[in-house]
């Protein structure tokens, strides 16, 4: 490999000390509920508790790093609507350059604020990223900015990989580390120096099923494009891998796993309801990948790579996350028109725990409402066992509920 010499034990130890300056210890926590579900010891590493919410940080602060002090001068440039355009505004602050960010003119406002917030120049150019991209490169051309990728990057990925040193630091003994893969500057910088430290070491990464670029691209040997991505976990909706970074990856990545993005979603409960935590979707990945992992006894750390999610997304996800999990369901039954029928329901629902969380009464569902007057009851559950018990106790009361598929 041509560039082998690029990302050295040496380099990985500098950017450890470096970027220890900007960042804040995210110390891993053990999980008792995923160790429980999996037969294995999993420990989480907490990015998403990082300054500006996620590791981007570590990559952009290292770059400058490298810079000399005329590049510097001159200041960087990136484009995203994400985590790397903070990143790169609060690693640039920190070190006293000038950033620039170009974003998409799609991005949220409160992004947009954010990244101005922290001190970078914000340009809002074209529909997708791609074109912000394509703008970037034009202004790093003409006023001579240093261009910092999101992640094909070789310099970035190794200030990515300081969490493989943290780790192994904290957890000397560790098996199995899991890493969320987009572009894959992150997986590089974290799978390198892993092995660098213990060929061993086991480091998968992992996709969304709706974009597994580097899935597709290491099954052939080069990089490959997906004609296109859908997954909700927007951080890691890449088409394309990085190129530079490519032959680290195709070296040190032991293998891939995909999620499908309704394990995201449970997987969202799960983290807020056991650990308390906030993770975006892309940082969800290394854990909704665990199931998949066929180990037991094993040491696993998951890296949690970020946890900026807007407050509509986050409702929607853990209704979809209640639903799916069957603590939260509908049912319609069909009811004779007369006093006592909804109070008589009730008392059946009660009987056995069931909560209702609303009630639709609706009596023009038949042109005989003596006949049937429709009752839609939504209710809270404790999980799929408790569901059924509360469907089997309508049934033995003479009622036939029909499980409606609704949002609550």
């Amino acid at each position: 490999m041509a560039e082998d010499n690029k990302m050295t034990l040496e380099k990985f130890e500098q950017a450890y000390e470096d970027v220890k300056k900007v960042t804040l210890e995210t110390k891993l926590i053990y999980s008792d509920y995923w160790s429980g579900s999996t037969g294995n010891k999993v420990y989480l590493k907490p990015e998403n508790l990082q300054r500006t919410g996620a590791y981007k940080v570590r990559g952009a602060y290292y770059k400058i790093t490298t810079l000399s002090e005329e590049e510097r001068k001159k200041g960087l440039i990136t484009a995203s609507a994400g985590n790397h355009a903070q990143g790169v505004a609060y690693a640039a602050k920190c070190y006293g350059v000038k950033a620039t960010i170009v974003m998409p003119t799609s991005t949220p406002l409160i992004k947009v604020n954010r990244t101005k917030a922290l001190g970078a120049e914000v340009v809002l150019h074209g529909n997708v990223y791609d074109e912000a991209y394509e703008k970037a490169l034009e202004l790093a051309n003409e006023h001579g900015y240093t261009m910092v990728h999101p992640f094909d990057d070789l310099d970035v990925a190794t200030g990515q990989g300081t969490i493989a040193m943290e780790i192994f630091k904290e957890l000397p003994t560790v098996d199995y580390i899991l890493v969320p893969i987009g572009g894959g500057g992150l997986a590089t910088g974290v799978s390198t120096l892993a092995k660098l430290l213990n060929p061993n070491i086991k480091v998968i990464g992992v996709e969304p099923a709706g974009a597994n670029c580097m899935q597709e691209s290491l099954k052939v040997g080069h990089v490959v494009t997906l004609p296109s991505v859908n997954t909700i976990a927007d951080g890691t909706a890449v088409k394309t891998p990085g190129e530079h970074i490519f032959p680290y990856l195709t070296k040190n990545i032991d293998d891939i796993i995909t999620v499908p993005d309704e394990d995201l979603v449970v997987s969202f409960l799960d983290m807020v309801e056991n650990h308390k935590m906030v993770v975006e979707n892309s940082g969800l990945l290394s854990v909704a990948a665990l199931k998949q992992l066929n180990c037991k006894d094993k040491k696993i750390a998951c890296v949690l790579s970020g946890g900026n999610m807007d407050i509509i997304t986050m409702s929607s996800v853990v209704q979809q996350g209640l639903i799916m999990r069957d603590r939260i369901f509908t049912v319609s039954v069909l009811l004779p028109d007369k006093p006592g029928e909804l109070s008589r329901v009730s008392g059946i629902i009660a009987a056995v725990n069931g909560n209702v969380i609303k009630l639709e009464h609706n009596q023009f569902v038949s042109i005989n409402r003596n006949a049937a007057v429709e009752l839609r009851i939504t209710l809270e559950a404790f999980g799929s066992d408790h569901k059924q018990q509360i469907i089997d106790a309508l049934n033995e009361n003479g009622y036939k509920p029909r499980i409606v598929r609704t949002n609550i």
